[in-house]
């Protein structure tokens, strides 16, 4: 069976033009290997980041990821090639729960949920049929869903990691925006990581060269501080287990952390769509156990006190650069995760990253999550002339980037991601259902074109 007994790939050196080593295949164990501490590289700065930004332990999260990939593998049959790292689509949901009093279990409970209703979404896409994706979820609701959880964490950067450290951030934004647009192949995939190395070493050298900064520390408060406390490396052991927590669980965070699910499936179906592209076998009829399987791996990790889980798309690159397909490579990207899991220093080092460089990198990442729901609009020719596709999608941005809130009793209320997701999703089809009803066409709300509600011009049925 495909992922449990690979087939050599030709002598397992080399590789004709044109020519790719497909899941089931392998090269040799030594550039297999190689080519999986390169998956590693690839994804390990956002397998880190995610974790950072939300509280929770990266030793943890960078092991669960390896578990999660084999555990992903195993029910996928090794058809499809993917890596599972930490999903940063929770960093906002994170921020909304703290806001609300919420701990890290607080967190970690609403994860789990989404997990299972993630599965649950699997198993059903798996029966009826991954058109049922298209027909929930159309490329005007994904893309705004998308968007708004990425821009409705501008206020985190803007609040929290930026002010700590503004020359810092500042230059790490620089540089990090550089690395993407300038470094081609592999660097151009690692290039948040390369960013978080620059960062790093820049305010370990102006602590050295400047002295303390004044400024606001990670707590909020005005102090005089290092950029870089070593002190948690120092106390932290070479070998030994994660911080391990259990969850607990509150309806309002789970609310919260619910519109999320929107952007999971959309990218666990993208994922599939570009592997089966890239690799020439149609793995649409896989769709749904793979979100399965993300979704039962959302929950065993966020079980220990992990966080979330999500396939990566920086991994897809480096297949793309390689012609590598190998689910081989991906296991032994898993093996290495979790042997750097039980590495507590190394987890360390990545938690004492200064807030000035976070809020470097949180610029950029946190604009890119929000403009892939762009993204989406554009490669799926979303017409904003028709009304249909134009106001829920306008009005579920705005409410969840303005942190508008809806309260329904003294101790229930809906507000940010939850609440514009909502409106996104329910005034799309309630919308394009009493359109419908009505029989009535519509003129265009913005210039530029004409459009109604019928399938001639909604894009999207």
């Amino acid at each position: 069976m495909a992922g449990f007994g690979w087939k050599l790939h030709g002598d397992g050196r080399h590789l004709k033009p044109g020519e790719v080593v497909k899941p089931g295949e392998r090269l040799t164990w030594g550039r297999t290997i190689a080519l999986g501490a390169q998956h590693v590289v690839s994804m390990i700065g956002a397998c880190f980041v995610a974790p950072v930004l939300m509280g929770l332990d990266p030793g943890l999260a960078l092991m669960a990821s390896g578990v999660a990939t084999v555990l992903f593998l195993v029910m996928t049959r090794g058809r499809i090639p993917s890596y599972l790292g930490s999903s940063l689509s929770f960093v906002g949901v994170s921020a909304v729960i703290a806001g609300q009093g919420g701990d890290v279990g607080t967190l970690t409970g609403a994860m789990l949920v989404v997990g299972v209703c993630l599965a649950a979404c699997g198993f059903a896409i798996h029966v009826l049929g991954p058109r049922v994706v298209h027909a929930v979820l159309p490329p005007t609701v994904t893309g705004a869903v998308v968007m708004l959880i990425g821009f409705n964490l501008a206020p985190v950067t803007a609040s929290t990691y930026w002010p700590q450290d503004q020359w810092t951030a500042l230059a790490t934004m620089l540089f990090t925006g550089l690395a993407l647009v300038v470094l081609r192949g592999f660097w151009s995939r690692i290039a948040i990581f390369l960013g978080l190395v620059f960062g790093y070493a820049l305010s370990w050298i102006l602590d050295r060269t400047a002295g303390r900064i004044h400024s606001v520390n990670g707590a909020g408060k005005l102090t005089d501080h290092w950029r870089i406390d070593f002190s948690g490396v120092e106390k932290a052991d070479w070998i030994g287990l994660p911080t391990f927590h259990a969850p607990n669980f509150s309806a309002s965070a789970i609310l919260v952390a619910l519109p999320v699910l929107v952007a999971l499936i959309a990218e666990n179906a993208g994922h599939i769509k570009a592997v089966g592209a890239m690799t020439g076998d149609p793995l649409e009829d896989k769709m749904g156990m793979a979100i399965v399987a993300d979704g039962t791996a959302t929950v065993l990790s966020t079980a220990v006190g992990g966080p979330a889980t999500t396939t990566y798309a920086e991994n897809i690159g480096v297949m793309a650069a390689t012609r590598v397909y190998s689910t081989a490579a991906y296991s032994a990207a898993a093996a290495f995760a979790v042997l750097f899991g039980i590495c507590p220093k190394f987890g360390a080092v990545v938690a004492a990253i200064p807030g000035g460089v976070l809020g470097g990198i949180t610029v950029i990442l946190y604009g890119m999550i929000g403009l892939l729901g762009a993204q989406i609009w554009v490669r799926n020719k979303v017409d904003f002339t028709v009304p249909l596709n134009l106001i829920p999608a306008a009005a579920g941005i705005i409410i969840a980037i303005g942190g508008v809130s809806l309260k329904f009793t003294a101790t229930f209320e809906l507000s940010g991601i939850a609440l514009g997701t909502l409106i996104v999703l329910t005034g799309y089809h309630s919308l394009r259902w009493l359109s419908r009803v009505a029989g009535q066409s519509r003129t265009p709300l913005l210039d530029g074109g004409t459009g109604d509600f019928d399938g001639s011009t909604d894009r999207n049925d």
